[in-house]
């Protein structure tokens, strides 16, 4: 009954050694420094040689070996579980060990945890499992890898770290017991000595008048299972073939006949080692023979729940229950596919956004920031804004900021709102895709076909709704553009429209040194200018401009009446804010404030509803006149004027009638007029120039930023109506219209050819759990 279990644990482990099952199987592993005489052990124990030899590491894979006794007389044979070949020549073993060593590890002295199962069938040997592991080395030698030491170390930490392994620990007697490795080792995963075995080998190299009994008595180093020592061969001896026999008859009489040994002969040597070692493992297979149970009762449990995720390949017999298998995963899939979306998904990942989360993500971060960071006026410079303004002026003078110039103007700047919007709709079709291919479950993996085939139907989906999506949002930016409608309750109206009319005031404020000079007449000298540097006329202030014309209050009539005169004299506008009298700022005081009407009608309308200009304007404007009409109609302008205000004319009114004169003679400047744009660097530009600009560009980035809020809140909109939502309510009904077909189930359901082998080994794994737990159920704990 004791070798049945072991041959019971053997079985388990060669079957689940084929399989890839996991299962701590009760098992002796042998672990000592390099050369220390491990596989003269094993050799010893077998009788046979059948180990590699030679210099540095000769074991670099983990070596299996099961040990069955038979009855005699029986030929002696071994087998290898990677083979059928019944090896009989001992030989032969070596050179397959080597063999099958350099075809897992390579040429290169490297280390490899796959190991060799050996089994050898022999009337000399009891019934026992060994696990030859590689010897632990420290310094890498030859072609050795530079971490050899940590390898191997690593190689037998993942057999005796199991509970079930119990550890044989080789040491040397000719070496301190305190430099021993395998003890060092052995101690970290077991510090109490339960399961390790401590074997000394060497005793008979010792030096003279030293001993090793203390150590096998277990009075330095106490081990549980205890200390058995050993005499193996000598290299001498392997290299003349001694015999087996011999040596173990050599080994008897050295124990017997030493005078420290011969009390305790009959607890050493090799023989006594085997008979321990079977007895250990036996009581160690009783002891653990519940929990192995245990340990496959769960493993069981595990393995059909992964052979249920692979599903039962009987059902495909009819077509019914294959109809209904591809509807239950269509609707599953469509299921899935929208829970992913609305983030009701019980599997939604906790590291990364995913599903509707990124839309949410595409429509505020993405989408709102590509939004956020266009500039309204960005690429309009000033010229451009100057150039649009006089184009639409046409031949005519204007009296206002044009309003085409503004429709001009915006238009294009409302076009740029259209790349992030379709690129925000191409941005959430490619995220519906994702998600799309993202759907799956272990069950429709087995159906790589219909897998396919759900993703193109819900693809193609999504590739016609892309079209209708992409072209309402088109149209949202082209209705924009269509209809300016400057009505808006939230576009520039009367406080931005005074911030950008106080353009002017503020330069006026600005005190500038000024030497006024006049081509005409040079009797004009610092004294006749005031300390804002404007003009004092002998008959008093200068009067405001004239309401129905709507030039500035400052007065600089000439510079915008007749822009000739200001590039034929080659000098910059000059600024004249006029000193106000008294009069005039208790009537400002008392009157309302400059807003965007009050810049161009320049002023309070009169009270009685005339159009009588203020004193002094009609001067003013037939001394204008004069200049732009010439000499001839200059006394006919002037006995108007006269008649009109019932005074002659001021002689500053004077010299500036004659100024305008000489430039309006002055034919070399009319070239430079006619250039559409300015020269850069070249355009001379006036206060009013400066004041148009500066609104219209205010203007466009209050209009901009209307529509920029209205293309942000309702591109999202569209896109979650028209392609999002639209794809969610549609995508079960075109998945069964499209593929819920009877001619179509026998493709559609074609297994995945890999699925199939690994269902088949999952399913031969079961199996052998069960028979192995059948098989510990009915073994006898008091028998055994």
């Amino acid at each position: 009954m004791d070798g049945d279990l072991i041959q019971l644990v053997n079985k388990l482990q060669d079957t689940f050694a084929n399989l890839g099952g996991e299962l701590d199987m009760p098992q002796i592993a042998v672990v000592g420094s390099q050369s220390a005489g491990k596989s003269s052990v094993l050799e010893t124990i077998v009788g046979r040689d059948f180990l590699p030899r030679g210099q540095g590491i000769v074991t670099r894979r983990p070596l299996v070996l099961q040990l069955i006794h038979t009855p005699e007389p029986a030929t002696e044979y071994a087998q290898f579980l990677h083979t059928d070949k019944r090896f009989t020549d001992f030989a032969d073993i070596r050179r397959e060990i080597e063999a099958e060593t350099f075809r897992v590890a390579g040429q290169n002295k490297g280390v490899s945890k796959l190991p060799i199962s050996l089994r050898i069938y022999s009337p000399k040997v009891l019934n026992l499992t060994l696990v030859d592991l590689p010897g632990l080395t420290k310094i890498p030698v030859g072609d050795q890898p530079s971490d050899i030491e940590r390898q191997i170390r690593n190689l037998i930490l993942d057999f005796i770290t199991k509970p079930n392994c119990v550890i044989l620990a080789v040491s040397p007697a000719n070496v301190d017991l305190a430099n021993s490795d395998s003890l060092k080792l052995a101690r970290s995963v077991d510090p109490q000595g339960k399961r390790t075995i401590g074997v000394l080998t060497k005793l008979d190299l010792m030096d003279a008048g030293t001993h090793a009994l203390d150590i096998l008595t277990g009075r330095v180093y106490p081990l549980r299972l205890g200390f058995i020592g050993v005499v193996n061969r000598s290299q001498q001896d392997i290299n003349t073939e001694r015999s087996m026999e011999d040596a173990r008859a050599n080994e008897t009489r050295f124990f017997k006949e030493h005078l420290v040994y011969r009390n305790v002969a009959h607890k050493q040597g090799t023989a006594y080692l085997a008979k321990s070692l079977n007895q250990v493992l036996i009581n160690h297979i009783r002891e653990k023979l519940p929990d192995m149970k245990a340990r496959l009762n769960t493993l069981m449990g595990q393995t059909q729940q992964e052979l249920n995720a692979f599903g039962d390949a009987t059902l495909f017999g009819d077509q019914h229950q294959k109809g209904a298998l591809i509807l239950r995963l269509m609707t599953q899939f469509a299921r899935d596919f929208v829970s992913s979306i609305e983030g009701t998904n019980l599997d939604i990942s906790t590291k990364e956004l995913s599903g509707g989360a990124r839309v949410y993500y595409i429509f505020n971060d993405v989408f709102g920031q590509a939004l956020n960071s266009l500039d309204a006026t960005g690429n309009l410079t000033t010229q451009d804004i100057r150039t649009a303004i006089r184009n639409s002026h046409g031949p005519r003078p204007s009296m206002f900021v044009p309003e085409l110039a503004f429709d001009l103007l915006v238009k294009p700047q409302i076009k740029l709102l259209e790349m992030p919007s379709l690129r925000c709709v191409e941005l959430v079709y490619e995220e519906l895709v994702k998600i799309c291919h993202n759907c799956t479950s272990k069950e429709l993996v087995r159906f790589p076909k219909l897998h396919t085939e759900l993703i193109e139907t819900v693809s193609e989906l999504l590739r016609e709704r892309l079209g209708p999506t992409s072209d309402y949002t088109q149209s949202l930016i082209d209705i924009q553009a269509a209809y300016i409608n400057t009505n808006h309750p939230n576009f520039m109206r009367g406080e931005g429209v005074a911030g950008v009319a106080g353009f002017g005031e503020k330069k006026k404020a600005k005190k500038v040194e000024k030497v006024v000079r006049n081509p005409i007449n040079t009797d004009v000298t610092s004294d006749d200018v005031d300390e804002q540097g404007d003009l004092i006329t002998p008959s008093g202030p200068t009067p405001p401009p004239n309401p129905i014309r709507g030039k500035p209050r400052n007065g600089d009539l000439a510079k915008h009446s007749d822009p000739e005169t200001t590039s034929t004299t080659g000098r910059r506008p000059r600024e004249k804010p006029r000193r106000a009298s008294s009069v005039a700022e208790s009537e400002g005081a008392s009157g309302p404030k400059d807003t965007f009407l009050g810049y161009f009608f320049g002023g309070q309308p009169p009270q009685s509803g005339t159009m009588t200009p203020p004193p002094g304007g009609s001067k003013m404007m037939g001394a204008t006149t004069a200049a732009l009409l010439g000499p001839r109609h200059e006394r006919f302008i002037g006995r108007d004027t006269m008649s009109e205000s019932g005074a002659p004319p001021s002689t500053f009114e004077t010299r500036r009638n004659l100024e305008s004169q000489n430039a309006a003679f002055d034919m070399k400047s009319l070239g430079r007029h006619i250039e559409a744009v300015p020269a850069e660097g070249d355009f001379s530009s006036s206060q009013r120039d400066e004041w148009e600009t500066s609104l219209i560009r205010s203007l466009i980035q209050s209009y901009f930023g209307i529509v920029r809020q209205t293309i942000q809140d309702i591109v999202p909109k569209a896109i979650m109506h028209l392609l999002v939502n639209h794809t969610c309510q549609q995508v079960q009904n075109r998945l069964v219209s499209t593929l819920y077909n009877p001619d179509k189930f026998d493709s559609l359901l074609h297994e995945d050819e890999n699925l199939v082998s690994e269902r088949a080994r999952v399913k031969a794994l079961l199996d052998a759990y069960k028979e192995a737990f059948k098989t510990l159920s009915e073994v006898s704990l008091n028998g055994a």
